[in-house]
């Protein structure tokens, strides 16, 4: 009987669908398992890196289920945003349309694989319901003091025409189209993530089940430094200027001042230079190279003519104005000690500036006063007044008293990150329900006009600003608060405010609150999150950030939303990540017709471990396909046997081996899956107990032949998860109404896991010449037999006399010979 996987697994993704096999209610009498893959973007096909993170997740829902647990497996969109909108004014069509038609499709490609999703948890970012508690959370955070409006300058992508945050720069160039970015000055809305920055790093001392690389990205990104902040006066002006550094004891050792061609006293410092069109010409030079991260590019430097005074031994040091000056980082300004800091070192010596040792590892030695090398370590100081001979420690608590009690400073601790940027100037995303008044100034809309909802009728296509300022009709509303006109921001948010809370809303799709907190407690927090690594520093830290935020309004208890986080790896086809944007997919349509869904389903996941990179090769799909086949008639070739349900005898000594065979594999796969996450193990496990089973088939059968029926079924229940389609087609013509899904997960017996063979090392003359497997406790004569019989003890013994032997039980047998 041929194995027809379409009629099959259209079948089963039938009865799943009307039975409702994946549908997550409340109960409380079960442990409950919330899986996660995270959303896609519906702007095109799924592609095999989706099939990959999704079929993970499949599993371990699977499996979780015939464990015991109340399992909710949701699925949605993330439709908003740039991805969604740049395919539609590729395509030409509306973004809505575009979107709509997409997460059809998309949708139905999931069903195709037959993943086991909670449909009816199903949410979509760009739907009116979801935009409604999305824009009540962001007036909430206003009326908390989290959200804020300023001028700034932002990172500008000139291709997608938007703004883009900080995170979504990498290497000077837009995450999505990677185009190079510039900068711009904007009225912008933000969200004051910093005031969760310390918080963000000390509970991940909570997340001990997140790969340490994820971990380590986050802490470099939040980036906490301790040092101090000191004034410095400018000499000659009224000007005062704040610097942070983290190595306090060195300032005696600075011997310039370098500032950001941002810092806004450049134009004061530079109004009188006799050199000021160069200066210019350099602020020029610099804004055009400008990127995010500078570390790469050349020192580059012009001094301002005016000097900066030394808090501490007021002398006079010049001001310069450097490229590697960064105002998102710090003040924007530093005090350079080019002895101890590397960077100011090349900087010094390219520009001929002094330098001035100030530190050193032994205060007892004598040190030259020319400065060859850069000691960025600390030590003892020298050359520091007072401070002079005291350790690095030490200098920096006193040094921080003397500001302190002086007014000019003080020990401090700052961050990198940055408050988190919000506004798009794009017409695909939620709308900012912001409105301006000329009587009431800013007001956030009210609930009961919630959602604000975008305009269909509107030229979309960017121009340089919010498609949104083009309608009037959008525009021009009136004030929630006195009822008189006002006009409607134009911003939308970025879509990584849309997704930093999607977890909850599966949750509890409630009608009058963003979420209920009772189903929260319930089914939050998520035991396991799937998703690439590249999320490391963008939607994970803002998920966090939002959990938060929703536990200090009171709307929830948790902290942390993903306590185990697994990052699996991308899939690659020649050497590039499969992207919709790149153009570079693997469709899996044309795998799903040709060798079925459960085929593809295994073969991704038997290519690589999922936290690996896996380059695509459909070379081992045919070999994939060939095991459920041989799987499949080897079932149907014995339908006679396996219709009847005999009893057996696991003692039996003629079938004893394959039954500890079976239990093993129940242990591996089960710690291979619950565990490891060692998917690509697990089924390497199966396919090798399928081996032994086949190839003893007939001994089985003619020993013990009860014993068929019963390894089938175990092997249907090991394999579902992976193959569900084809392990509930077997499953049912075994004569079972149920489905494998609602089965109990197997145990394997303790007794059935340890063979009962043992390898007997035979040494010849005091050297190990072979090695022979025998039954555990087996008879010194038995064994001597068989290593008499042996090729390789033949080699050495004959044309020889044994003069001596000396067996050791289950372990050796010793021969002298000569």
């Amino acid at each position: 009987m041929q194995y027809n996987f379409k009629d099959i697994e259209k079948k089963w993704q039938n009865i799943w669908e009307e039975r409702k096999t994946f549908k997550a209610e409340i109960d409380r009498k079960k442990k409950k398992f919330y899986c996660l893959e995270m959303f896609p973007y519906p702007s095109g096909r799924i592609h095999m890196g989706h099939v990959r993170n999704y079929s993970i997740g499949d599993v371990i829902t699977r499996f979780k289920m015939m464990n015991g647990y109340n399992v909710i497996h949701p699925m949605g969109w993330d439709s908003l945003g740039l991805p969604a909108e740049n395919a539609a004014i590729k395509n030409k069509s509306n973004p809505k349309d575009w979107t709509s038609n997409n997460i059809k499709f998309m949708k139905s490609q999931l069903k195709k694989m037959g993943f086991g999703y909670d449909w009816d948890r199903e949410i979509a970012t760009c739907m009116p319901e979801y935009l409604k508690w999305n824009q009540y959370i962001f007036t909430k955070m206003y009326e908390k003091g989290l959200v804020y409006r300023k001028k700034s300058e932002v990172n500008w992508c000139p291709s997608c025409k938007t703004v883009l945050a900080n995170e979504q720069v990498i290497n000077g160039r837009c995450w999505r189209c990677e185009s190079e970015v510039g900068l711009r000055d904007l009225d912008q809305w933000f969200l004051k993530i910093t005031d969760y920055a310390d918080e963000l790093l000390n509970s991940h001392k909570e997340l001990e089940k997140w790969p340490q690389k994820v971990i380590a990205m986050q802490k470099n990104w939040i980036g906490k430094s301790e040092g101090a902040e000191v004034e410095f006066k400018v000499y000659g002006t009224d000007l005062k200027i704040n610097i942070f550094t983290t190595r306090l004891d060195t300032i005696f050792g600075s011997t310039f001042f370098a500032i950001s061609i941002k810092h806004p006293f450049v134009k004061e410092l530079i109004e009188d230079s006799p050199q000021k069109d160069k200066i210019k010409e350099f602020i020029k030079e610099v804004d055009r190279d400008s990127k995010t991260d500078l570390d790469g590019n050349e020192k580059k430097g012009i001094f301002t003519g005016k000097y900066a005074i030394n808090t501490f031994n007021g002398e006079k040091i010049p001001i310069w104005l450097a490229n590697f000056i960064l105002m998102e980082y710090g003040t924007g300004a530093i005090m350079s000690v080019p002895a101890h800091d590397e960077r100011d070192f090349e900087f010094a010596k390219k520009y001929n500036i002094p330098i001035k040792r100030v530190i050193v590892e032994d205060k007892s030695k004598s040190y030259s006063e020319d400065v060859d090398d850069v000691f960025t370590g600390k030590g003892y100081l020298i050359n520091s007044g007072s401070y002079s001979n005291l350790s690095s420690e030490e200098a920096i608590r006193k040094m921080g008293g003397f500001l302190r009690e002086n007014n000019l400073g003080d020990l401090k601790t700052i961050f990198r990150l940055r408050d988190w940027g919000v506004s798009r100037q794009r017409y695909w995303g939620t709308p900012i329900p912001m409105v301006y008044c000329d009587k009431c100034g800013i007001v956030p809309e009210f609930l009961e006009n919630l959602p604000v909802e975008l305009p269909l009728d509107i030229d979309f296509t960017p121009k340089g600003g919010s498609p949104l300022e083009k309608s009037k009709e959008f525009i021009n509303t009136k004030c929630p608060k006195c009822g008189g006109p006002a006009k409607r921001e134009t911003d939308t948010m970025d879509t990584f405010f849309d997704s930093s809370w999607y977890f909850f809303r599966y949750a509890s799709l409630s009608h009058n609150k963003p979420f209920d907190n009772d189903e929260i407690k319930y089914w939050m927090p998520v035991d396991l999150y799937i998703g690439g690594v590249e999320h490391a520093i963008l939607h994970l830290i803002y998920s966090r950030f939002f959990a938060k935020v929703f536990r200090d309004f009171g709307w929830t208890d948790l902290s942390e939303p993903f306590p185990h986080l697994l990052t699996q790896g991308m899939v690659t086809l020649e050497g590039s990540a499969m992207s919709k944007s790149k153009g570079n997919i693997v469709d899996p349509d044309e795998l799903i017709n040709k060798y079925g869904a459960d085929t593809v389903r295994l073969f991704i996941l038997f290519a690589s471990p999922p936290e690996k990179g896996l380059e695509w090769n459909e070379k081992g799909v045919e070999g994939v396909n060939r095991f459920l086949n041989r799987i499949w008639n080897l079932f149907h070739d014995n339908m006679n046997i396996l219709i009847e349900n005999k009893k057996f005898d696991m003692e039996k000594e003629e079938t004893k081996p394959i039954f500890i065979k079976l239990n093993q594999t129940i242990k591996k796969v089960t710690e291979d899956i619950e565990v490891r996450f060692h998917l690509n193990t697990a089924i390497a496990a199966l396919m090798e107990f399928f081996n032994d089973f086949s190839v003893s088939f007939n001994k089985i059968n003619s020993n013990n032949p009860g014993a068929v029926r019963y390894i089938f079924e175990v092997l249907l229940k090991l394999l579902g998860p992976y193959a569900p389609h084809f392990c509930n087609e077997l499953w049912g013509k075994l004569g079972y109404n149920s489905i494998l899904e609602h089965e109990k997960w197997p145990d394997f017996n303790p007794e059935f896991i340890f063979e009962e063979k043992v390898n007997i090392m035979v040494q010849i003359n005091g050297k190990i010449r072979d090695k022979i497997r025998v039954n555990i406790n087996e008879e010194e004569l038995r064994v001597k037999e068989m290593a008499f019989m042996s090729e390789r003890v033949k080699k050495y013994i004959q044309e020889k006399q044994v003069i001596k032997m000396i067996f050791i039980k289950n372990k050796m047998l010793s021969m002298v010979v000569k």
